[in-house]
């Protein structure tokens, strides 16, 4: 027996999701654009400690803006569209007061864990929840804050000077780099989010489009 729709997601909060989506996929072929120009962090004739692919550039096909200028273009056009996207969730999360079940805290660590098992199959059961389980609350407070991370790392190389952003991150090397090490954790926190709704729980991928959402799996019982 099926259990019964648990909840709906709001469009507001599905219009942003998908938003975001687009939004960063464009930052990151842009940006991967900007990289092209000088693929190294280390100033010229410098070493740095944390790049081992110096050098190495990526393919014409994942770049957006086909040379230096283009690909700057697009990454400010796009990063303003990114910025009010999450002002907007932002807005809707506080005045709803909805964050205070999406916000993760350090009780919701063994739900994140047991989920965490049950979508890698290591688990029979599917762990009980009352809306949000454990891993999506991790998953929204993590890039939440990779978010705010992007943003003031993008600033801080944007701006390096009229902004003291990039001394508190170690200068503007660092200030690129970690900038450079959060679009690697937005593609691996993608590649993770798609497999755990599109191979385990598709009906939350369902959920995203329509809303409405049916936890196909029986009260107690494997999947």
């Amino acid at each position: 027996m099926e259990r019964p729709i648990r909840f709906e997601q709001p469009l507001l909060l599905r219009v942003t999701h998908w938003l975001n989506l687009v939004f960063l996929a464009g930052m990151i072929a842009s940006g991967l654009q900007i990289y092209h120009a000088y693929p190294a962090f280390a100033e010229r004739g410098a070493d740095f400690c944390c790049w081992p692919f110096a050098g190495k550039r990526f393919p014409e096909a994942v770049r957006l803006g086909a040379w230096l200028a283009g690909g700057l273009k697009w990454h400010l056009f796009l990063m303003w569209g990114f910025v009010a996207n999450g002002l907007v969730w932002l807005g809707w999360q506080i005045g709803s007061g909805e964050w205070r079940r999406r916000a993760f805290r350090p009780r919701d660590a063994r739900g994140a864990w047991d989920m965490a098992l049950w979508y890698a199959r290591l688990r029979p059961g599917k762990p009980e929840y009352e809306i949000y389980n454990g891993l999506q609350k991790l998953a929204y407070t993590g890039t939440f804050a990779l978010g705010v991370l992007a943003v003031a790392t993008g600033f801080a190389i944007w701006k390096p000077v009229s902004l003291p952003l990039a001394g508190w991150m170690g200068g503007y090397v660092w200030a690129r780099f970690w900038h450079f090490l959060i679009v690697w954790a937005f593609i691996g926190f993608t590649i993770g989010h798609l497999f755990m709704t599109l191979v385990v729980d598709r009906e939350a991928t369902r959920s995203m489009i329509v809303g409405a959402y049916r936890d196909p799996a029986p009260e107690g019982g494997a999947v």
